[in-house]
């Protein structure tokens, strides 16, 4: 926190800024778009007392598909976002990268298409398990309850909150993984911060249902 705006300038806080915020506004918007459609097709006609077990698994199967398929699609960005973050430099002329713009074409220049999904299979492995449990638990949990629809905020909370970070600690080898995959030099972080993340995850979650409610 000290030395970073001292060799970099304050605003190196944010690199790569640009790429995350537009990387989680269509992450969500297409894992939610996505795991609905899957619920419908792996769900239609499951009793969720009858056949539990189905009813689990499907859960499960409906979030990690989404997740897989919207990682199609914002893993560029993922890419990008990544990259700039870890491009220090004290000079614009000291970095390789001058923007999100300038990321992507030159790395489109050098690797081709395959370069801005560096590391994607290990990635879709991780999101599949983390998406599977991020979902698939929450929605079973939240259906098991004795009125899912009535659910007060706060236990759709205490739910979310929880499966958000178990979610990211069983995930959590896979981004590590990921990150190298993206740039040699690697990019750490620890575990702890899945848990702080956690906490917006989980309250996307709750909002999501209750947003249900009213539409």
């Amino acid at each position: 926190m000290v030395r970073i705006p001292k060799e970099q300038g304050l605003l190196s806080f944010w690199r790569g800024n640009t790429a995350n915020v537009i990387r989680y506004f269509l992450t969500q918007a297409l894992n939610f778009a996505f795991k609905d459609k899957y619920k419908k097709l792996f769900l239609d006609g499951v009793d969720q007392r009858a056949q539990f077990w189905r009813y689990f698994a499907g859960n499960l199967a409906s979030g990690g598909a989404a997740g897989a398929t919207s990682l199609c699609f914002v893993y560029p960005l993922d890419f990008a976002r990544t990259r700039l973050a870890a491009d220090i430099g004290k000079t614009a002329g000291d970095r390789q990268f001058t923007g999100l713009t300038n990321c992507f074409v030159k790395i489109l220049r050098t690797d081709g298409l395959k370069g801005l999904y560096q590391g994607f299979g290990v990635s879709v492995q991780g999101i599949i398990i983390y998406r599977a449990a991020y979902f698939g638990i929450y929605d079973t949990a939240k259906g098991m309850l004795p009125d899912p629809n009535n659910t007060h905020l706060i236990v759709s909370w205490m739910i979310a909150h929880t499966v958000t970070t178990v979610s990211g600690f069983i995930s959590y080898p896979f981004d590590t993984v990921r990150r190298s995959l993206m740039m040699q030099s690697g990019c750490k972080g620890g575990a702890w911060s899945n848990v702080l993340r956690s906490l917006g995850g989980s309250i996307v979650l709750v909002l999501y249902d209750e947003l249900k409610k009213i539409m």
